[in-house]
C-alpha cells in the first residue's frame, strides 16, 4: 500500500511583529538547512521600536534553571547567541561580549569613607556597596548584546521583506491560515503566519480567546559617562531601599561597548497603548533611575558631566503562568504565536525563532521541546474556538 507523500513546507510565511522574536524567526526560516524560506515581516512602526530596542540585552546561561522548561530554552538560546555572534560578527555589529555580573546592595545612606571591595570595578564608587558584592555570573555564563542592534542585524541577515503597516487580522478559511490583512495594503497571502507582537499579540481575537498577554511597563535611562573608556564590562544587579520602610527596588546597570551605560528598573502593570511610538517614561521613575545611577558612580551623575542619551519606557509581554507562549494556535492550522517572554525576550529569542522555524518547515521542533509553551495549555481555562 502506497504511503502518502509528506506535506510540502509552506512557502509563503508572514511574520507579524518586527521585534527580536520576529527577527530571529525570520532568520532561522531563511537559513533552514533543508527548506530555506525567506518570509515577509509586517511591522506597524519600525523594527525594534519597542522592548526589543529598549531592553537591557543581558544574557544568562543558567539563571532560568529553577524552571526546567525555561532552562532548556535559555541554555539552547545562550548557545545560539554565541553561534550567531560568530556568524554575524556580533562583537562589532551589535555589541556581543561576555560580562562579569555582580550583585550589589546600595546603602540608603552612603558612607563617604567606605573602603572598596576587591570585586568592585574601579568605576563604581566604594560607597555604593553596603556589603561585599557577590559574583552572580562569569564571562562563561553571562554576556550581553545591544538589543536594538541585535534585532536589526538578525533581521537584515534574514533577507526578509519588511512591510511597514498594521496587521489587522489573520484570514482563516476552513480552519487554515490564508493570509493577513494589513491596513492600507489589503490581504497578504500566506501559508503560515507567525504572531510575534509582544504584548500587542493579544489584540488579535484568536489569541485573546485562548490566553491573556499583558504588559509590564519598565523604565530605563541610557547615559554616556565622562570617561567611557574606563567603564569595564561588569553587569550590576542592585538592591536599593530609597528610605527606611520604602519598597525595595531591584535596578540593573549594563555598561555597553559603545561607551554608554544602560540603567533600568521601576516597573508597573499598565494598559499597553496602541502605538509603541507614543510610549514615554514617567518622570518620577526616570528621576529615581538618575538618583540610583549617581549613587552607583560619579561617572553616571548628570551634574558631573554624564550625558543623557535616552530616558524611555517599554512594555514586557507577560502571561498568567509566567511562561512564554510558543507554538501553533489551537484550531487554526498554520497560525503560530510567540510571545510572553517577559524580561528574557532578548535571551530566549534565538531558540524561540529556531524552534518555530523547525515547527513550521519540518512539522516538529527539535532544538527545544515546545510542549510546555504550547498555547493549548490554556484551553482548560477558556472555551475552545468554534472553527
Amino acid at each position: 500500500m502506497a504511503t502518502s507523500p509528506a506535506a510540502a513546507p509552506p512557502r509563503r510565511v508572514v511574520i507579524c511583529g518586527g521585534g527580536v522574536v520576529g527577527a530571529c524567526t525570520a532568520y532561522f526560516l531563511s537559513t533552514h538547512a533543508a527548506s530555506p524560506t525567506v518570509p515577509t515581516l509586517v511591522e506597524k512602526s519600525s523594527p525594534a521600536c519597542a522592548a526589543s530596542g529598549k531592553a537591557g540585552g543581558f544574557l544568562a546561561l543558567d539563571w532560568c534553571d529553577k524552571t526546567p522548561a525555561l532552562s532548556a530554552l535559555a541554555r539552547a538560546s545562550f548557545a545560539l547567541h554565541r553561534r550567531l555572534a560568530a556568524t554575524l560578527d556580533g562583537g562589532s555589529a551589535y555589541g556581543f561580549r561576555p560580562v562579569h555580573t555582580l550583585s550589589i546592595c546600595l546603602p540608603t545612606d552612603p558612607d563617604p569613607a567606605a573602603a572598596a571591595s576587591p570585586l568592585l570595578p574601579a568605576w563604581v564608587d566604594p560607597a555604593a556597596s553596603a556589603a561585599p558584592p557577590r559574583e552572580l555570573g562569569t564571562t562563561d555564563t553571562t554576556a550581553q548584546v545591544h538589543p536594538g542592534f541585535f534585532t536589526k542585524a538578525v533581521l537584515a541577515a534574514s533577507g526578509a521583506e519588511v512591510v511597514i503597516g498594521e496587521a489587522e487580522r489573520v484570514v482563516v478559511r476552513d480552519g487554515r491560515v490564508a493570509g493577513v490583512v494589513v491596513r492600507g495594503r489589503g490581504e497578504v497571502d500566506a501559508d503560515a503566519v507567525v504572531l510575534a507582537l509582544g504584548p500587542w499579540s493579544g489584540r488579535f481575537e484568536m489569541v485573546r480567546e485562548v490566553f491573556d498577554v499583558s504588559g509590564l511597563k519598565a523604565h530605563s535611562i541610557v547615559l554616556r559617562p565622562r570617561e567611557p573608556e574606563n567603564i569595564t564590562p561588569h553587569a550590576l544587579f542592585l538592591s536599593y531601599q530609597p528610605e527606611p520602610g520604602a519598597k525595595m527596588l531591584d535596578p540593573e546597570v549594563y555598561p555597553r561597548p559603545t561607551g554608554e551605560v544602560y540603567i533600568c528598573g521601576m516597573t508597573k502593570d499598565e494598559e499597553v497603548p496602541d502605538d509603541p511610538e507614543t510610549i514615554t517614561g514617567e518622570p518620577d521613575s526616570i528621576a529615581m533611575l538618575h538618583k540610583i545611577a549617581g549613587r552607583v558612580s560619579g561617572q553616571l551623575k548628570r551634574e558631573e558631566g554624564a550625558e543623557v542619551v535616552a530616558e524611555q519606557a517599554c512594555y514586557l509581554p507577560c502571561t498568567d503562568d509566567g511562561l512564554p507562549v510558543i507554538g501553533e494556535m489551537p484550531g487554526v492550522k498554520g497560525c503560530y504565536v510567540a510571545t510572553g517572554h517577559s524580561c528574557w525576550g532578548i535571551l530566549n529569542a534565538p531558540a524561540t525563532g529556531a524552534a518555530l522555524a523547525e515547527l513550521i518547515l519540518d512539522g516538529d521542533a527539535k532544538i527545544v521541546d515546545l510542549a510546555p509553551f504550547s498555547p493549548a495549555r490554556f484551553l482548560k481555562k477558556k472555551s475552545k474556538r468554534g472553527v
